[in-house]
């Protein structure tokens, strides 16, 4: 019989703590210098604004597959919220102008009561979403007016954490979907309030079931260790194949197999593709994280 042997490749995802100030563009590029590997992908899965700290999942080579699957998951962020004030930018970097007086906090109660469940959201307009084949923020650099699009999102949880009736500012804790703007949250709560509101601080503390308090330095990322890849898909049923069928999956043709939607599939553990079982005995490769020669068969 032929032996056939699974060969790794080079595929690693990160937990970093983003700090106040560089953009998630420059957290990749950091990596990349540091790895030292010409050609190597490096990825993140999860924009974070300039101002904003928190969680952000490094991916590295075949890991940046992933990025659609783990940027797809909820986010949980901690927001300090300013109200009686306005930000163009709806964050501190401005221009701030004055608001209006604000109210006590039965009033903001019923307000954020507003922002939870399923709600239409308008996109901001500083944001790099492509408006006529130009990103939203450079439209506005500019001063032109643009009608932005709005999008559907979901605010799954939203806690109120604190309030300062003095400073006029709110600690909220927020899990959400894909695509929230938690200061776009910010503006429209202060827009209810007839206030004004902008988003002062904010702090992703959770990319699904990953924590920011699991997060290691920067300077500890590399082509070898942190996560598995099959740990970042945990939340994917799991479906076991034998190396022939990852040799197939590796070439990118289905194989036999019992599943029905999205599955992870692994070889000893190693997780090879993501799938799609169509409920009738074939599984479909969605997602390959193998180059066709990684599954080989010797004599």
């Amino acid at each position: 019989m032929p032996d056939r042997t699974f060969r790794r490749e080079t595929a690693s995802a990160w937990l970093v703590d983003k700090p106040a100030g560089p953009t998630s563009h420059d957290i990749v590029a950091t990596v990349r210098r540091q790895l030292r590997r010409r050609g190597l992908k490096v990825g993140h899965a999860g924009t974070l604004d300039p101002f904003a700290t928190g969680l952000l999942v490094i991916l590295v080579g075949r890991a940046t597959r992933l990025a659609d699957l783990i940027s797809g998951q909820s986010k949980t962020y901690r927001a300090t919220i300013q109200l009686g004030m306005r930000s163009v930018t709806g964050d501190p970097e401005g221009p701030i102008s004055p608001g209006g007086p604000v109210p006590g906090l039965p009033a903001i109660d019923a307000a954020l009561e507003g922002l939870r469940g399923t709600i239409d959201q308008q996109v901001p307009i500083y944001s790099a979403v492509h408006v006529d084949g130009e990103r939203l923020y450079a439209k506005a650099r500019r001063g032109e007016e643009v009608e932005t699009p709005s999008r559907t999102i979901v605010v799954h949880e939203l806690t109120l954490v604190a309030h300062d009736a003095d400073l006029g500012t709110l600690d909220i804790d927020v899990r959400c979907s894909k695509g929230t703007y938690v200061r776009q949250l910010a503006i429209d709560l202060g827009e209810t309030l007839g206030c004004g509101g902008y988003c002062a601080a904010l702090r992703r503390t959770a990319v699904g079931d990953f924590s920011v308090t699991d997060a290691v330095p920067l300077e500890s990322v590399s082509t070898d260790g942190g996560i598995s890849l099959a740990d970042l898909v945990a939340h994917l049923p799991q479906l076991a194949v034998d190396h022939a069928a990852g040799h197939e999956i590796g070439h990118g043709r289905a194989i036999p197999g019992e599943a029905s939607g999205e599955v992870a599939l692994t070889v000893e553990g190693v997780l090879i593709a993501l799938a799609h079982g169509d409920g009738r005995g074939t599984v479909h490769p969605r997602v390959v994280l193998v180059a066709p020669d990684t599954v080989s068969v010797a004599p």
